[in-house]
C-alpha cells in the first residue's frame, strides 16, 4: 500500500499540472465571450482539487520510484488525463442540449492526448473556438508526453524520474541519454518541441492562416495528431502553400527529437546521417509517395502529374507519420494506395518522434536479423551480430523486438475479431483498430478520412480507445499489469 500511495502521490502532481493546461482555452473562451467558458472554469476547479487532494493526501509516501512503479504510473497517467480532459468537453455540450456521452468523451480525449486523430465530433467548424483549441492541444500536449514534461520537475519534488521516462519513451533501446540527468534530458527534448513548434506556427500564419488557426493547426502537425477545425480538413483549405508546411512540419516531427538536439547541438546536419532511423524513413517514406503519385497517375485518378503529386505526397506523408490529415477522400482511390498507406503508419516515424506504430528502429532491427539469419544458415560458424550503425544490438534488445512484434500482431487480432463479433464491416473493423494502435486517426470504410468514429457502438469505441491507449504505450507497459507477476512482491 505504501508503494501504491507514493505512485498516487506523483499522479497527483501530474493530474495538477495537467490541469493548468485548461487555463489557455479558458483564456481564449474569456477572451472571445464563447459558450464553453464556464465548462472550462469548472473542468480547471474540478481537475485542479482532485489533483492536489491526490498530491498533499499522500505527500508522507513520496520516495524513489522503482521499475514497476515507473510502468503503473505511465499507465495511470494515460487512463486518469484523458478522464479529466473529458469534463469540460461534456460540461460544454451538455449545457449545449446535446449530450456527449463518457464513452464518446474519453474517446476524443484519448485520440487527442495520444496523438491518434480519431474523432466521433462532427460541426467542428460550429463549435466555440475554445473547444477545438482545447482538442488540439490536448494533440500538442501529449506529443511528447505529459509524463516527460513531469519528469523534468519531479526531481524538485525529491521523486526521480528514471523509471518514469522509461516507462514511457517509445522505442526498443530506452538507456540512451541526451544529457546526463534525465530531468536535464526531458527539458532539452521539451526545448526541442516547443521551439519546432513555434516556427511551424509562424509557418502556418505566413501562408494565410489566422493565429487561431495556426495554433491548432500546428499543435496537430508537431503532435502528429490531425485534428482539425473543420470536418473536412485541408480539404477546406485547398492551398498548395498551407499543405506543404504541413509536409515538411510532418516529416521534422516523425524524426527522433534526440536526433534534432544532437544537430542543433553540433551544429551540423551529420547528425541525421548518423542516426539509424533518419534515412531510412526519409527513403521509404517518400519513396513511397513517389510511388503512390506515379500509381494514381497512371491509374487515371488523376491527369496531371504535378495534381498526382501533390495529392499523393501530402496524403502518404500524413498517414504514414500517422498525424492523419487529409486533403482529398483517398479511401476513394484504388485500395492498393490507402492500404500501403496505412502499412506504412505501422513502422515508419522514428522512435523519440511525437508518431505511433512500432517504429523504424524495430523495422531495421527486424530486417537485419532476418539477414543475419540467412548468413547463418548458409555459414553456421560465422559471428555475424546484428549492428544498427556502429552499434552492436544486444541479444536482449533483438528479444524483446521479436517479443514486441508476436504481441503487436496478436493485439490486432484480437482487437479486429472483436470488432468483427461485434458487428462491424471487415474493412472499417480492420482499419479501425490499425489507425488506432498505430495513433493513426483516420483508417478505411466508415471511419475513413472524410468520416469519423461517431457511428461505431459503445463496445467498438472502447476497443478503439483501449488500442489507443496499448498503442501509444507501445504494448507492454499496460499489458505488464495484466500479469500475475507485477502484482507479486
Amino acid at each position: 500500500m505504501r508503494r501504491l500511495a507514493a505512485i498516487l502521490h506523483t499522479l497527483g502532481f501530474v493530474m495538477a499540472l495537467f490541469a493548468t493546461t485548461m487555463i489557455f482555452p479558458l483564456v481564449v473562451a474569456a477572451w472571445n465571450g464563447d459558450a464553453a467558458l464556464d465548462a472550462f472554469v469548472d473542468g480547471f476547479l474540478i481537475s485542479l482539487g482532485l489533483g492536489l487532494a491526490c498530491w498533499l493526501g499522500t505527500r508522507r509516501f513520496r520516495t524513489e520510484l522503482r521499475p514497476r512503479d515507473g510502468f503503473l504510473l505511465a499507465s495511470l497517467v494515460w487512463t486518469v488525463l484523458p478522464a479529466l480532459a473529458t469534463i469540460p468537453l461534456q460540461i460544454y455540450f451538455a449545457r449545449a442540449g446535446t449530450p456527449l456521452s463518457f464513452t464518446d468523451a474519453y474517446f476524443e480525449a484519448m485520440s487527442g492526448l495520444t496523438t491518434t486523430g480519431g474523432t466521433i465530433l462532427t460541426g467542428l467548424e460550429f463549435l466555440p473556438p475554445s473547444i477545438n483549441l482545447w482538442r488540439t492541444t490536448l494533440v500538442w500536449v501529449g506529443g511528447m508526453g505529459i509524463l516527460v514534461l513531469a519528469v523534468a520537475v519531479l526531481p524538485l519534488l525529491g521523486v526521480g524520474g528514471h523509471q518514469v521516462f522509461r516507462a514511457e519513451t517509445p522505442g526498443p533501446m530506452k538507456d540512451d541519454r541526451l544529457t546526463p540527468r534525465i530531468a536535464s534530458t526531458a527539458k532539452a527534448l521539451y526545448g526541442v518541441y516547443f521551439g519546432l513548434s513555434i516556427i511551424c506556427l509562424l509557418a502556418y500564419r505566413a501562408v494565410g492562416l489566422s493565429w487561431f488557426e495556426a495554433w491548432c493547426h500546428m499543435s496537430s502537425t508537431m503532435g502528429l495528431g490531425g485534428f482539425s477545425t473543420y470536418d473536412e480538413g485541408f480539404v477546406h483549405y485547398d492551398s498548395v502553400g498551407v499543405e506543404a508546411v504541413a509536409v515538411v512540419f510532418m516529416t521534422i516531427a516523425g524524426i527522433n527529437f534526440a536526433t534534432h538536439f544532437n544537430a542543433l547541438r553540433q551544429h551540423s546536419l551529420k547528425a541525421y546521417w548518423r542516426c539509424p532511423e533518419a534515412v531510412p524513413y526519409l527513403v521509404v517514406m517518400f519513396g513511397a509517395g513517389l510511388l503512390i503519385s506515379a500509381y494514381l497517375y497512371w491509374r487515371g485518378v488523376y491527369g496531371d502529374p504535378l495534381e498526382a503529386l501533390r495529392y499523393g505526397i501530402f496524403n502518404t506523408v500524413s498517414v504514414a507519420t500517422s498525424t492523419g490529415f487529409a486533403n482529398v477522400d483517398y479511401a476513394q482511390w484504388p485500395l492498393f494506395a490507402p492500404l500501403l498507406m496505412l502499412v506504412l503508419a505501422m513502422f515508419c516515424t522514428s522512435a523519440g518522434s511525437t508518431g505511433g506504430g512500432i517504429k523504424m528502429i524495430r523495422a531495421i532491427i527486424l530486417v537485419k536479423q532476418a539477414r543475419q539469419e540467412m548468413v547463418s544458415m548458409l555459414h553456421p560458424h560465422a559471428i555475424t551480430p546484428v549492428r544498427v550503425g556502429e552499434r552492436v544490438v544486444p541479444p536482449r534488445v533483438l528479444v524483446s523486438v521479436l517479443a514486441f512484434m508476436l504481441v503487436y500482431g496478436l493485439s490486432i487480432a484480437v482487437m479486429t475479431a472483436l470488432m468483427l463479433l461485434s458487428g462491424l464491416e471487415p474493412l472499417t473493423a480492420f482499419s479501425a483498430v490499425i489507425a488506432s494502435i498505430n495513433n493513426t486517426g483516420p483508417g478505411l470504410g466508415s471511419v475513413g478520412p472524410m468520416g469519423n468514429f461517431a457511428g461505431l457502438t459503445d463496445f467498438q469505441t472502447w476497443v478503439c480507445t483501449f488500442a489507443m491507449l496499448i498503442g501509444r504505450l507501445e504494448l507492454f507497459t499496460v499489458l505488464i499489469l495484466f500479469t500475475p507477476g507485477f502484482w507479486r512482491k
